[in-house]
């Protein structure tokens, strides 16, 4: 069990902190970026998941937010897994279990949405406004998980979790959007021919 007894600790006043192993690095390396990215995409979907709360609660609103509570706890899963580089001496690795939950998430949202003819502008429901920023976020996230992958070798079920979260993130996002009935479907070159948006 993590105990925390005290928030402020001045290790990082000179521009470093430390790893699970106590090794000291630099706030700017590319493993830091990548934990940072991740508690970043952590708080955005906090924000999602308490609109959803607060808002007038339905089944599929009801499914996403338990789903998306998974999610968060999965990522300090992820926070732990990329903050100790040494992976024989931790058993706190995201693993193949956790990647399939995503892929049932992804197979039983979609079976619900209607057929796309073209990609869906972000937007449409406020709620399914900020599930698009979490897709991007976490889209975001897995460019500097991979970054630290080229220069050191990770947990191949890690770089998986992180690259199908924007797939759950985008049909949560359309369920959200009455189940793909409220999106936003973009119409390629529909205001090249005007000088003013209409």
């Amino acid at each position: 069990m993590v105990q925390l007894t005290s928030i402020t600790t001045r290790g990082g006043d000179k521009g470093k902190t430390s790893l699970a192993d106590g090794r000291r690095v630099s706030k700017h390396s590319l493993r830091i970026e990548a934990i940072g990215a991740v508690d970043e995409l952590n708080s955005i979907i906090g924000v999602t998941h308490a609109l959803l709360v607060q808002s007038k609660i339905d089944e599929n609103k009801a499914n996403v937010a338990v789903n998306l509570n998974m999610i968060q706890n999965d990522l300090f899963d992820v926070g732990a897994d990329l903050c100790l580089p040494d992976q024989e001496r931790s058993a706190l690795r995201i693993n193949n279990i956790q990647v399939e939950r995503l892929d049932n998430l992804v197979i039983q949202y979609n079976s619900q949405l209607s057929s796309l003819t073209s990609f869906v502008l972000p937007g449409g429901t406020l709620e399914a406004a900020h599930m698009h920023v979490c897709r991007t976020t976490a889209r975001k996230t897995e460019r500097a998980i991979v970054a630290l992958d080229q220069d050191e070798t990770l947990n191949p079920d890690l770089l998986q979790y992180i690259n199908r979260l924007s797939d759950v993130f985008f049909v949560m996002a359309r369920t959200l959007n009455n189940l793909g009935e409220n999106d936003v479907l973009w119409e390629p070159g529909k205001y090249q021919q005007t000088k003013n948006s209409v």
